[in-house]
């Protein structure tokens, strides 16, 4: 079989399937192991898949934002981990940025008792923050329903007044060329702009997110730390290459 026939052959698989062993892939093209890791590899460097542990999966090119309902009741305990994590950076004397999202969200309880500034756009933060008596600032603009994102040019312009110590950004995707995305172009405006305020940025993304990309781009892999809660093997290596990672593994 040629590679172009193999490589076809593989997608429609995936595509068929949503997920497709590695050697059900093997069985079905009479290729090596190794010859079908390359061509994943490969066809994932296109876009037209990703690896998961023991094989490939559909690539979810969403263009579509689930509700903050849909999002609080997935992958709770992987949220709770990275956010666990991810609240252990924050030290006495910080000024953060709190991005909208249920991940950054299961942050504040971990930040009770630390001497912090928090400035956030998550609508569904500030009682939480109040409640644990952390000083917060709300950005201004347009708050979308759906998410409880406060969104828009008044959002990027009152978030210019300020400069971070370290900003905790939400992302639907973190994929190893696309870099950060999420499905609203408004959104992700605010999300890159926190970014580059400050001096150390977060991504904060469970294990569903790891290499999906989503319509609107955040920022390049370069751009922040990925605090996530596990990663395939070979997936680790590739994206320790191009930025730095904290893997917080479930126990």
């Amino acid at each position: 079989m040629l590679t172009p026939e193999r490589h076809q052959k593989i997608i429609d698989l995936v595509l068929q399937n949503e997920i497709v062993k590695l050697q059900e892939l093997v069985d079905i093209t009479g290729a090596s192991e190794s010859t079908i890791r390359r061509d994943l590899s490969q066809l994932e460097e296109e876009n037209k898949l990703k690896r998961v542990h023991g094989g490939a999966a559909k690539l979810h090119q969403k263009g579509e934002e689930p509700s903050i309902l849909e999002k609080s009741s997935k992958n709770m305990d992987a949220k709770i981990k990275i956010s666990r994590a991810a609240a252990q950076l924050v030290k006495d004397g910080d000024c953060i940025f709190l991005d909208a999202g249920t991940t950054t969200y299961q942050m504040i309880p971990f930040l009770e008792g630390k001497r912090i500034t928090v400035v956030t756009n998550g609508f569904a933060h500030i009682q939480a923050l109040m409640d644990k008596g952390i000083p917060t600032y709300i950005v201004g603009g347009f708050m979308k329903n759906k998410t409880g994102a406060i969104i828009g040019r008044k959002a990027t312009e009152s978030l210019e007044a300020y400069n971070f110590d370290k900003a905790f950004i939400g992302a639907n995707g973190v994929h190893l060329n696309s870099g950060y995305t999420t499905p609203d172009p408004e959104e992700a405006a605010v999300k890159s702009l926190a970014m580059k305020l400050s001096q150390e940025a977060y991504v904060l993304a469970d294990e569903t997110k790891i290499n999906e990309v989503t319509f609107a781009k955040v920022g390049a892999l370069h751009e922040a730390t990925i605090i996530t809660n596990t990663v395939d093997t070979e997936l680790l290596d590739d994206f320790k290459a191009k930025t730095s990672i904290m893997v917080v593994e479930s126990k």
